[in-house]
C-alpha cells in the first residue's frame, strides 16, 4: 500500500544519472511514477544508469543543480507531487582536488532546490538526501543520532554539512510548518553499496574493476569498519519517508538516520572475504602500511533508532545476503551485460517481497 502512493504522481529525482539515483529512478517507474530526472553528467563510465537504458522510460533533463534559473523551470514546469535530490559530488578525494565545485555542488545545489520549491504553488512531499558524513566524526563506538553536532575535516563533509545548514535556516524561514504546502525531512544514509556502482575510491567499485580484468586488488584500509547496506535498503527507507509524509505533517523538518545496526559493521576485509564465497575472481592483497595521501576516517557509525521508532524502518537483509545481491549483480554484467536490466528489475521486485515478509508492520 505504501508503494502504491506514487502512481501517476509527478516526481523529480535529481542525481538519477549517478548509483543511488539510477535505482531510485527505476524503482520509481516500475511502481508507476512519471519521473524527471535532474543531472547534469553521467558520473561514471560504465553506468548502471546507460546499462538498464533508463532515459527511455523517464524525462531526462541535463542540467546543473548549481543552475538555478534551469532548476526553477523544471520545479514550475512539471509540478512535482515528490522531489528526492540526491545529486552531489559524492567522493572524499575529488572534493580535496576540486573544493570549490564541491561546495557549489553540494552546498549552493540544496540551496538551489529549496528555492525552486519557493516557486510551487502546490503540495509537494521531498526528501533531501545528504550523507551520513554530515556528522562532525569523533569516531564514537555508539553511533551519530540525527542531533549529534555536524561538522566535516574535508571538504565533501563539510559541504555537506553546509547544505543541512542551508535547508534547516530555509525551513524555519520559509517553509514553517503552520503554514506551507511543501513537506521536507532529511534523510542521511550509511555506506550503500550494490551492483550498477563504478565511482572512483570505493571499495566495491575499485574490486570489480580489478576482479574483472583477472588482476587482484589492493585493499588500502583492511580493518575500517562501515555500516554496509544494500542500496536498495536506503531507498526504500527514502520512500517509505516521502510516504509516511504525505500522512504526517508534522514530519516536516525532521532529519533521519538510515544504517544497520550497530553491530552489523565489518571490516572491509570482511567484505571481500564474504565475496569470495561466491565469485572465484575475487582475490586480494594487503600493502604494506602507508601515510595516505588525504584524510578518511576509520570508524563511522549512525544510529537509525528514530528510523525504526517513527517511521518504522529497518535493514531487512543479512550482510550475507547483501554481498551476494552485490556479487551476483556484477557476475551477471561480467558475463552477459544484455542481462543487466532484468538482474535490476528482479532484485527490486525480490526486496519487494522482503519488505512484506520482514518489513515492520
Amino acid at each position: 500500500m505504501i508503494l502504491n502512493n506514487f502512481r501517476n504522481k509527478t516526481v523529480i529525482v535529481t542525481g538519477h544519472t549517478g548509483f543511488k539515483g539510477s535505482w531510485l529512478s527505476q524503482w520509481l517507474v516500475l511502481l508507476g511514477a512519471n519521473v524527471i530526472g535532474v543531472s547534469s553528467t553521467v558520473p561514471s563510465k560504465p553506468s548502471h544508469y546507460e546499462l538498464i537504458n533508463l532515459k527511455k522510460n523517464i524525462i531526462n533533463k541535463k542540467i546543473d543543480v548549481v543552475n538555478l534559473k534551469a532548476l526553477i523551470k523544471i520545479f514550475t514546469d512539471y509540478k512535482p507531487d515528490y522531489v528526492f535530490h540526491l545529486a552531489g559530488q559524492a567522493l572524499v578525494k575529488d572534493s580535496y582536488l576540486d573544493p570549490v565545485k564541491t561546495w557549489h555542488t553540494n552546498t549552493i545545489g540544496t540551496l538551489n532546490i529549496l528555492e525552486s520549491l519557493r516557486k510551487l504553488k502546490k503540495n509537494c512531499i521531498v526528501v533531501l538526501i545528504t550523507s551520513d558524513k554530515s556528522y562532525k566524526n569523533i569516531e564514537i563506538k555508539r553511533g551519530y543520532k540525527e542531533n549529534d553536532i555536524l561538522g566535516g575535516y574535508d571538504p565533501y563533509s563539510a559541504s555537506k554539512a553546509g547544505a543541512e545548514l542551508a535547508i534547516q535556516s530555509h525551513i524555519k524561514s520559509f517553509f514553517p510548518k503552520e503554514k506551507t504546502n511543501t513537506l521536507i525531512c532529511v534523510a542521511r544514509a550509511g555506506n550503500v553499496i550494490g551492483g550498477g556502482d563504478w565511482s572512483n575510491y570505493r571499495l566495491i567499485p575499485d574490486c570489480i574493476k580489478s576482479w574483472t580484468t583477472n588482476k587482484k586488488v589492493t585493499l588500502r584500509s583492511p580493518n575500517s569498519t562501515r555500516p554496509w547496506q544494500h542500496v536498495l535498503e536506503a531507498i526504500w527507507g527514502y520512500l517509505l519517508l516521502a510516504s509516511k509524509m504525505k500522512k504526517n505533517k508534522k514530519l516536516h523538518g525532521e532529519v533521519f538516520n538510515f544504517g544497520p545496526i550497530n553491530t552489523n559493521n565489518y571490516s572491509v576485509l570482511e567484505v571481500v572475504k564474504t565475496m569470495k564465497k561466491n565469485w572465484e575472481k575475487v582475490s586480494w592483497t594487503v600493502p604494506i602500511s602507508k601515510k595516505k595521501s588525504f584524510y578518511e576516517s576509520s570508524l563511522l557509525k549512525i544510529n537509525s533508532n528514530k528510523s525504526k521508532k517513527i517511521i518504522k524502518w529497518k535493514c531487512i537483509l543479512t550482510f550475507s545476503e547483501t554481498m551476494q545481491m552485490v556479487v551476483n549483480w556484477y557476475k551477471t554484467n561480467d558475463t552477459n551485460s544484455k542481462n543487466i536490466y532484468k538482474t535490476t528489475i528482479n532484485q527490486i521486485k525480490d526486496y519487494e517481497k522482503l519488505i512484506k515478509i520482514r518489513g515492520i508492520k
